[in-house]
Formats: structure tokens, sequence, C-alpha cells
């Protein structure tokens, strides 16, 4: 194994870990559905999304800012700027890239296709945060590449955000209750669960905000923003207004939603059973 991907599998085990536990000591929300059932379908997800990661692209976008710094390439290698305002420069421009990509996956049916299956989950927790289609993961990678290779960045940077990412997301997407001052204070600049859940719910105008995976910073500057969901963070639906359904969410149903014909949406989708009603409350 790599010292990239045993820093990013190291990372990853230590925020489940602590993550997980919280959500168990402090929950935000009752579950809907059974959390074995969830954690089966969702680390099956990614754990095929490592192997094929590993047999495909893997630390392509690594690699590459090894190759752009050797080669002198990109917009950040034309600046004289200190090292450690290039570094700062280039995460900050790297969680933009991401912020970007996450409003185009909204937007463009094709993109979308791939990424409600990220967003079918019907309870949140620390596992959802990677949880995503394979194709989708592997465009990613391929537009970072491209992104890393436009900025011209040093690998310490893509290594360093690609933990910072991951982390993030497990944490964005856990069911953890914060105290609310902290709560508040932590989403001037970084994004909370409570803040991300709000991008999660069935509403259309609810789930085309909130679009930030790190910085909240961008939301807030893009007109992106959303305060709180209009139902409450503990009584608001979760996942696809489509799909509300555990049983047709199994990890080979997730495979194949992306090659399906995609529904029309209103604007205003009747309002699913509240949380709890049909599915089962297991800790």
């Amino acid at each position: 194994m790599s010292s990239e991907a045993g820093i990013r599998l190291g990372v990853f085990l230590l925020v489940l870990l602590v993550v997980a536990s919280l959500e168990f000591l402090r929950p935000m929300r009752t579950w809907r559905e059974s959390r074995k059932q969830r954690w089966g379908i969702n680390l099956g997800m990614i754990a095929l999304n490592v192997v094929i990661q590993r047999l495909t692209l893997g630390a392509a976008a690594v690699a590459m800012a090894f190759h752009v710094q050797a080669e002198g390439w990109g917009l950040l290698n034309l600046v004289d700027w200190p090292p450690w305002l290039v570094f700062v420069v280039g995460l900050l421009l790297l969680d933009l890239s991401i912020y970007l990509q996450h409003v185009l996956a909204h937007a463009l049916p094709f993109f979308w296709r791939l990424h409600q299956v990220h967003h079918a989950d019907l309870d949140l927790d620390v596992t959802s945060g990677l949880r995503f289609h394979p194709v989708e993961i592997l465009l990613s990678l391929i537009y970072k590449v491209a992104v890393v290779a436009a900025l011209g960045l040093n690998p310490l940077v893509v290594l360093v955000f690609e933990v910072l990412l991951n982390a993030a997301s497990m944490f964005s997407h856990a069911n953890i209750r914060l105290q609310p001052r902290l709560e508040r204070v932590m989403r001037w600049f970084i994004i909370t669960p409570d803040m991300h859940r709000i991008h999660h719910s069935i509403y259309p105008q609810e789930t085309n905000s909130n679009y930030g995976f790190f910085l909240s910073i961008w939301d807030r500057l893009l007109g992106t923003y959303t305060q709180n969901p209009r139902d409450g963070h503990e009584s608001m639906v979760l996942g696809l207004s489509y799909q509300q359904k555990q049983e047709k969410l199994g990890l080979k149903n997730l495979l194949l939603m992306p090659f399906k014909p995609l529904p029309r949406i209103s604007l205003e989708p009747e309002k699913p059973l509240p949380q709890g009603a049909e599915g089962k409350d297991e800790q």
C-alpha cells in the first residue's frame, strides 16, 4: 500500500470511529431505517469504490500534482508567492472546484442520474458521506486531475485536501446533535451536519442549496445558502421524493439507478410519512 493510500485509510478509520461514536451518544434524529441494513449497503458501496479506484485511476490526482510541479505547469506555478500562501490558495481553489462540481451534479441531468444515488439514502450518518456511485467517483477523479493540472497544485496540497474532503464529508453527513451555540459558530467556517442535512431534504429548493463539502463560505458568497429546513431538523424527510422505500434501495438497485428513466420532479413534492412511521428505529 502506498503512503498516500495508507494516510487516507488511517484518517478514514479514525474519523469513522469518532463520528460513529458521537452518533451513538448524541443522535440528532431517530433512525427511520435499520442502521445494520444501511451500513451494509453503504459500506459495500464504499468498498466497491475503493477497489475500482485502485484498479483504475487510484492516486491520479497526486500523480498529476508531481508531474505539473516537475514541468512547471498551471496557474500557481506562474506566481512568485511564498509557499504557505500558495498552499492556502491551493486548498481554497480546490474546495471551490468541488463546490462547483457539486452544483453541476444537480444542474445537469446526466450527472444527476449518478448523483441521485448519494441522495437516495433515507437516513444520514457517517457512512452517507462516502456513498457515491462508482461512475460518479471515477468522473470526479478525472475532474480533480484536470483541476490539479490547470492550477499547478503541489502534491502536499492535493493529499491534504483529499484527507480533509473525506473527513469533512463524513462529519457533515453525521447524525450528531451539536450544542446550538457551537453549531452556529462552526457553520460560519465549515459545513456542519445541520447545515448539510438541509441539502438532503426532499424539497428541491432545499436540495439545491448548501452544496459545500468543507468550507461554508462558497454557499454564502454565491447565494446557495439555506439557514434552516422548513420542517425542522428532527421532522424533515430525507432522500428522494420519488424513492422512499428502503426495499428498493439495495446495493444492486443503487448501481442500476442511473440507467433508469428519471421521474418528473414537482417543485412541491407530496410529503411522505414522517420519520419512523414506516421504518425501523434500530440502534
